[in-house]
C-alpha cells in the first residue's frame, strides 16, 4: 500500500494535549473540504508534488527519527485508502499515533483498530463554511485521550461551539480546545468569553509553531 505524502518532518507539536513535545509529522495529500481559514490549502491541490511511499518506507522513516509521537495530518489523512495498515504498523511498534482529522469522515473503523490512535477532530464552525459536512456521530466514539478542536473566528463561532459542547457533553467525554483563526480574533477575546460563560474543561490553545516560526513556513 502506497500513500501520497506532501511532506514529512520532525518538529514540535504545535497544538493539542502533546503541544510542545517532539513529533514526527506525516502530511498526506488531498482533502474533501475547503475551509475559509485553511492554512494548508496547498496540500490538497492535485498538482502539489508528492512522494508515493509505502507503509514500510514510512515506518522506516519514523524509526530513523528516534521520535515516539507520530502525527498523521493533511489535508485529510483518513481519505487515504488503506491508512489503517499504517496506523496498526506504527501502533504495534509502540508509537503514539495521533490523527488530525477534519470531522467529516466517520471514525468507526479507525476507533475499532487493534492499536487505536488518538483523534484530534475538528468541528467546523460557521466561519469555515463547512459546518454542514460534520459527522456528529463521531462524538460517541471519542474518549479521554481524544480531542475536539473548535477553530474560532468570531463571537458567533464561540456561541455555536458552546452549544455543541453542551449538547454533546464533550468536556465529560474528551479534551476540548478553542483555537483562534490566526489574525481574525484576539486570544484575549476568547479568554474573556470562556470566563463569562464559565466554560470549565475547555482549553484555549495557540498554535505554538506559528509563534516559533514564520506563520507560512512549511515543514515545522
Amino acid at each position: 500500500m502506497a500513500f501520497s505524502i506532501v511532506e514529512k518532518f520532525v518538529s514540535l507539536n504545535g497544538e493539542g494535549v502533546r503541544a510542545g513535545e517532539l513529533a514526527v509529522f506525516l502530511r498526506f495529500q488531498g482533502c474533501n473540504l475547503d475551509c475559509s481559514f485553511c492554512d494548508t490549502k496547498w496540500a490538497k491541490k492535485a498538482d502539489t508534488p508528492t512522494d508515493s511511499l509505502t507503509t514500510e518506507e514510512l515506518v522506516a522513516y519514523v524509526q530513523g527519527t528516534g521520535v515516539r509521537n507520530v502525527t498523521l495530518t493533511g489535508g485529510e489523512p483518513l481519505l487515504q485508502e488503506g491508512i489503517e495498515e499504517l496506523i496498526i504498523a506504527l501502533g504495534a511498534l509502540g508509537y503514539r499515533v495521533e490523527i488530525e482529522t477534519n470531522g467529516s469522515i466517520s471514525l468507526i473503523k479507525f476507533a475499532k483498530l487493534s492499536f487505536r490512535p488518538s483523534f484530534t477532530m475538528d468541528y467546523k464552525l460557521p466561519i469555515s463554511g463547512m459546518e454542514n459536512t460534520m459527522d456528529t456521530e463521531n462524538f460517541k466514539l471519542l474518549h479521554a485521550k481524544d480531542t475536539v478542536k473548535f477553530v474560532i473566528g468570531n463571537v458567533n463561532d464561540l456561541d455555536r461551539a458552546t452549544q455543541i459542547i453542551h449538547e454533546n457533553a464533550l468536556t465529560a467525554r474528551c479534551n476540548v480546545y478553542f483555537s483562534p483563526v490566526h489574525g481574525e480574533i484576539k486570544p484575549a477575546k476568547i479568554a474573556e468569553y470562556m470566563k463569562d460563560k464559565k466554560l470549565n474543561g475547555v482549553r484555549l490553545q495557540l498554535q505554538l509553531h506559528k509563534y516559533i516560526w514564520d506563520v507560512d513556513q512549511r515543514g515545522v
